[in-house]
């Protein structure tokens, strides 16, 4: 796969973007366990464009996570344009723009998967955002609002035409937020269809290394995106990226190992942020690790996890854990 002047390989897997999920210290983890790309955190245009710090902030790369791309949202047509040429100055490897994202304070203001309401808007601001900046621009979007307007086949067209170099698009409507079933089936026909030239992304429902071999060879997309999936689990690119090379389980991604990942999740979080904020930024990903499933009698331990208060506390709970396990 190729976008612009990046060459991913084959079968490429990316990080999806995530707020609150993938700061830049998630991404150095998931790029060093094979992800083929990271994104960041999606940034509001009209909060980048007013400068809010905490938005500006999110813009921050680092050569070692590259390629990275940085996605934005907005409904406005010149803040997505200023937005997107203030972004281009932290010199991300493209830019993506998010009709996709289906909570309500984004959607139900027009913004994120809101667009997919108001479809000449999004392709006002996908033409205007290409022709504004000379980096590489995409889209990530979903199958349509309902499943009385699954409208992806024909706006991927429409979105091509508009000068984008990949469509990553969710196997999800907005009213299913993220329930039910990914359907990969429009993924596939919007890859088949002969008039797409640039790369489908598919993303939804990719957990484990066979799913992710699954969707290559079903349904041809160019890579695949995996999400909620990395919660907790940074290494699962490395897990996918062998299945799909014909390599066997790498043996030193054992217990200890995987645990020493967990902690250092931690440690970067609580030194990227403070103490206590780190801490509440990690249990996300303490919640969601599969490296403690099927484990009898856990309950109590994975409270006292999630309930620790210091950084202290966290890891001698974590360290128990490595003597009883390990």
């Amino acid at each position: 796969m190729k976008i612009g002047n990046i060459q991913f390989g084959e079968r490429p897997v990316l990080l999806a973007p995530m707020e609150d999920v993938t700061d830049i210290g998630f991404r150095l983890l998931c790029k060093r366990y094979g992800a083929a790309m990271v994104y960041t955190e999606f940034v509001s245009a009209e909060a980048l464009v007013r400068s809010i710090k905490s938005t500006v902030s999110k813009l921050t790369i680092s050569d070692s996570e590259r390629p990275v791309g940085i996605q934005i949202y907005g409904r406005d047509v010149d803040a997505m344009v200023e937005a997107a040429k203030i972004v281009e100055q932290a010199k991300p490897d493209l830019i993506d723009l998010n009709f996709g994202c289906p909570v309500k304070k984004v959607a139900n203001k027009g913004a994120g998967a809101g667009m997919l309401k108001n479809i000449p808007l999004m392709l006002d601001i996908t033409r205007a955002v290409v022709n504004a900046v000379k980096v590489p621009v995409t889209v990530k979007t979903r199958l349509g609002w309902s499943f009385e307007e699954l409208i992806i086949e024909d706006l991927a067209e429409k979105l091509q035409d508009c000068g984008i170099q990949a469509l990553t698009i969710h196997g999800r409507t907005r009213s299913q937020m993220y329930t039910g079933n990914a359907d990969w089936t429009l993924i596939g026909k919007v890859k088949q269809n002969p008039r797409i030239k640039i790369p489908i992304i598919g993303n939804g429902d990719i957990t484990t290394p066979e799913q992710a071999l699954h969707a290559f060879n079903t349904y041809g997309v160019d890579a695949i995106m995996v999400g909620r999936a990395t919660f907790g689990h940074p290494w699962i690119f490395k897990e996918m990226r062998d299945f799909l090379d014909g390599k066997e389980p790498d043996p030193a991604l054992d217990f200890n190992r995987k645990l020493d990942i967990i902690e250092e999740i931690l440690r970067i979080n609580v030194e990227r942020i403070d103490e206590y904020r780190g801490i509440l930024h990690t249990r996300r990903h303490l919640a969601s690790t599969p490296i403690f499933k099927g484990i009898p009698d856990f309950r109590p331990t994975r409270i006292a996890m999630l309930r620790a208060s210091t950084m202290e506390e966290l890891l001698s709970i974590l360290e128990d854990c490595r003597k009883r396990l390990g």
